[in-house]
């Protein structure tokens, strides 16, 4: 028991430890992000990642698939009923 009790007391004054180095860490970061006129957008914070758009590879009427991620169901139907990707290539 007196050996749980002093795992406590250290885990405690470790976690007590972390919190003041991260206190400090985020104190120096504000003062630098003040001192040199950082903005979110410097850091690339509030911005949306740019989905990445690939060109449609297959077409049919006014349905198209870049070919990238699942097949749609046109695709699925389209193969099922014994046609081959090669006839929708754009």
């Amino acid at each position: 028991m007196e050996i749980q009790q002093e795992i406590r007391k250290l885990q405690n004054w470790s976690d007590e430890i972390r919190a003041k180095e991260i206190a400090d860490v985020i104190a120096d970061i504000k003062a630098k992000i003040q001192l040199y006129g950082i903005t979110e957008k410097d850091l690339g914070f509030g911005e949306k990642q740019k989905k990445e758009i690939f060109p449609p590879l297959y077409k049919k009427g006014n349905q198209t698939w870049s070919g990238r991620g699942r097949q749609p169901k046109w695709i699925k139907e389209h193969l099922e009923a014994g046609g081959n990707l090669e006839d929708l290539l754009v």
